[in-house]
């Protein structure tokens, strides 16, 4: 596999990496990541009693939004033309999982722009639920955002 290196670092600092060479393909990547809740707050998310609103809609869109700023956020991140973004929820019995699918034709992969969709969406639902999630102690015992991961990268 060869030696590994630092693609953006150089003797004088970093750059954001030069692309321009490489052909133009169709790229895809499938991120996900999970947030635990109480059963409680589970609940009052399937029956829209959470009183900032849908939270699933306001998580998807802001996760959509996410992806579309990850070059503004992340710093040597290059601006991607996107042709589509696609962030969809799993609710289990204590945690909803995020699944966000970015797709283009470029010459970069589009791994970061997944994993920043799940993320925010992820971070939304943690901010819509927050008050709910709280113990008489005023804490969070239960509450973790966990298992960010790529779940596929691929080039057709």
């Amino acid at each position: 596999m060869g030696e590994k290196e630092f693609t953006h670092l150089t003797e004088t600092g970093v750059h954001m990496v030069e692309v321009g060479a490489k052909p133009q393909q169709r790229r895809t990547a499938v991120a996900s990541g999970k947030i635990y809740l109480q059963k409680e707050t589970i609940e009052m998310i399937k029956n829209a009693e959470i009183k900032k609103g849908n939270v699933l809609t306001t998580a998807q869109i802001a996760g959509i939004q996410a992806v579309k700023k990850t070059s503004d956020i992340i710093p040597l991140c290059h601006p991607l033309n996107l042709s589509g973004i696609e962030l969809d929820f799993e609710i289990g019995e204590t945690n909803i999982t995020a699944i966000c699918e970015c797709r283009l034709t470029g010459q970069t992969g589009v791994e970061m722009e997944a994993i920043t969709g799940v993320s925010v969406a992820l971070l939304t639902i943690w901010d819509m639920t927050k008050a709910v999630e709280k113990d008489e102690d005023g804490q969070y015992p239960n509450t973790r955002i966990s298992d960010i991961k790529v779940l596929k990268k691929e080039k057709i």
